[in-house]
Parts: C-alpha cells; structure tokens; sequence
C-alpha cells in the first residue's frame, strides 16, 4: 500500500511542478495559464493528501 502512495505522491509533485514551470518561464506557451494554475492547485491538494495518507499509515 505505501509503494502506491508513493508513487502518487511523486505523481503529484510532478504535475504541480509542471503548473509552476508554466508560470515562471514561457517555454511551455501552448499550454495555457488556466490550465497551469489548475495543475497548481489540485497537484497541491494531492501532495497534501498523499502526504497525510503516508505519515498516518507509517504510524500503524
């Protein structure tokens, strides 16, 4: 169960680096703005929630 929550983890991580990418340079121009900031956001929300996932099932 943590290989896969792992994994999810750095998922996340990836697509919210992408979302910052976009933003600070321009080298990724035909993606647009919009679809950088939600790649933001919900790459965030899943690197918090895989986060939370992982630290409780270390603890049992």
């Amino acid at each position: 169960m943590n290989n896969r929550t792992i994994i999810t983890l750095v998922s996340s991580l990836l697509i919210f680096a992408v979302g910052l990418f976009r933003i600070f340079t321009e080298y990724l121009s035909s993606m647009s703005l919009f679809v950088a900031y939600v790649f933001i956001i919900t790459g965030l929300i899943g690197v918090v929630a895989n986060g939370l996932k992982l630290k409780s099932s270390k603890h049992t």
